[in-house]
């Protein structure tokens, strides 16, 4: 039998050390956090074009018919523009900007809010009257776009008016964070991030992050950014994930988040505190 020596602990502790360094290879920069006038803050949708990013505000209950919901427009030195650029929403949440920047859809309960975006005003509303709690949006780019139902365990497919079912609750759990990249949806669900496949199956990806998926951004190649809404963000490269924020002890949620690749600036509401916090993903 070997004796444990001190050369041991040693080499384990430089080891262990070494596996830690290796395994945490990305972290979060603050940039800088808004004034707290924004109203629970709760997606963050970043225009390139017009270098400005939208706020879904709830303001009122989180799935209430209440009149009381926003979008605000914040600028990228963290300046808000207004808190309430353009209101007569209810509780919106998921964002998606059109290919051509011209249309903001918002998710939010009974449809999806379709806002002209040089007007400042909400255009129409494609119904969804089946959906029971309304919450991320994604857009391929082609003229489709895919809403998550958490409770109803469903997404959407919109296209037009012609509203489909995608996916139900035989692979889903209570959906929320949606993407389309490179030609492919990928959901958050079930504490995961997951690839759906052409027989609309799930592959997971990475999974034990617990605290309510929320926002899904993708990064570069297999590596996407996820956030936890209970306070948590997560950089996910393939199957292995590091966690690169931990807002818990804090009470700091960290809702649908927003992304500008140029920068690797990700902008995360903040929710009950009412402000949008900038961070250098590095």
């Amino acid at each position: 039998m070997k004796r444990f020596t001190m050369r041991n602990a040693t080499l384990l502790a430089a080891l262990l050390l070494a596996t830690v360094a290796q395994a945490q290879t990305h972290k979060l920069t603050q940039v800088w956090e808004t004034e707290a006038t924004l109203k629970v803050p709760e997606s963050v949708r970043y225009d390139a074009a017009r270098k400005v990013m939208y706020v879904s505000n709830i303001d009122g209950q989180p799935w209430a018919a209440d009149g009381k919901g926003s979008i605000g427009k914040v600028g990228l030195d963290g300046k808000v523009i207004a808190a309430e650029w353009v209101t007569g929403l209810d509780c919106p949440k998921g964002m998606v900007l059109s290919k051509d920047g011209k249309t903001l859809y918002v998710a939010d309960i009974g449809g999806i809010v379709v806002i002209d975006v040089e007007a400042g005003k909400i255009s129409r509303k494609i119904a969804i009257p089946e959906g029971q709690q309304l919450n991320d949006l994604a857009g391929d780019g082609q003229g489709t776009l895919y809403v998550s139902d958490s409770r109803g365990k469903k997404v959407y497919s919109v296209k037009g008016d012609k509203v489909s079912v995608e996916l139900d609750e035989k692979v889903l759990k209570g959906p929320n964070g949606l993407l389309v990249h490179g030609g492919k949806l990928y959901v958050l669900d079930n504490h995961s991030l997951n690839e759906v496949q052409p027989d609309k199956s799930l592959k997971v990806l990475a999974s034990g992050m617990e605290g309510g998926t929320d926002g899904l951004e993708h990064v570069k190649g297999d590596d996407f950014l996820v956030s936890v809404w209970s306070g948590a963000v997560w950089y996910v490269s393939g199957t292995n994930k590091e966690l690169l924020f931990d807002g818990k002890a804090t009470g700091t949620k960290t809702a649908d988040i927003g992304w500008d690749p140029a920068t690797r600036t990700v902008y995360v509401p903040t929710f009950a505190k009412n402000t949008v916090v900038a961070y250098k993903v590095e």
